[in-house]
């Protein structure tokens, strides 16, 4: 190892030591305690050197959620390559989205967070471009399951592109997340708790679109076993990533 490789290596060290403290820091105390003296003294370092890393606070959680991103892609990937139909494959997208956010909750909620005006547009230009170049691959991955069902013959392309038709499903899934992680907000409308309620919600999209096979949504009983076998498929593929952040 040359002397270059050798600080870069200690470069990469001291970063990650940086982002593991932070995690954990913010899964203790919450996003907005986490200030970059204390993380720096935490980690031994001034906070000069924090900032050779990081331009802002904003900074590094742009960079803690570009990290975890990765694991993302590695679970996304595993569920295109189930056995199960591309229906069913989005759906299990969305069963991913849920056990990560109750497997992880502090990462979900950062990044709700990172993703705010106040936070994103003070991140530095390259650090905002490194989370879009890491949602690049899961763009493609969902809109290559949209592909497949067009290719199949399982969904009408309505005069939409595999990426545009992605969209839908996506945002419902990451939306009715959002509604559900904001504390209070439903229950003030009157809304209760259904755990099956975003899957019925996501299967009237789906029937909309005529995405093959449709689903009775009458059925309640084959709606919630369905669930949960795709609960049993998808939680396992957790177990063979390196953790989303520390809790």
């Amino acid at each position: 190892m040359t002397v270059n490789e050798r600080k870069e290596r200690q470069r990469f060290d001291r970063e990650q030591l940086f982002l593991d403290k932070a995690a954990q820091l913010i899964a203790s105390e919450g996003i907005l305690q986490l200030q970059m003296a204390p993380l720096a003294r935490a980690c031994e370092y001034a906070t000069g050197t924090l900032y050779q890393h990081f331009s802002s606070k904003e900074d590094l959680l742009l960079a803690l959620v570009a990290r975890n991103g990765c694991n993302q892609l590695k679970l996304f990937q595993q569920i295109a390559a189930l056995a199960i139909c591309n229906r069913h494959k989005i759906l299990a997208l969305c069963v991913a989205e849920e056990l990560a956010r109750e497997y992880h909750p502090s990462h979900a909620r950062l990044e709700q967070y990172v993703f705010t005006e106040v936070v994103w547009e003070n991140a530095s230009a390259s650090r905002r471009q490194m989370i879009l170049d890491n949602s690049k691959p899961l763009s493609e991955l969902v809109s290559g399951i949209v592909g497949a069902a067009l290719a199949a013959g399982e969904l009408p392309d309505h005069q939409c592109t595999a990426l545009e038709l992605s969209i839908a499903p996506w945002a419902l899934c990451t939306g009715s997340h959002n509604l559900e992680q904001t504390s209070g907000l439903l229950a003030a409308f009157g809304l209760n708790k259904d755990p099956l309620q975003r899957y019925r919600h996501m299967h009237l999209l789906l029937n909309g679109m005529q995405w093959q096979p449709l689903q009775d949504l009458n059925d309640t009983a084959a709606l919630a076993a369905q669930l949960q076998q795709l609960r049993q498929q998808v939680a396992p593929l957790f177990s063979g990533l390196c953790q989303l952040t520390v809790e």
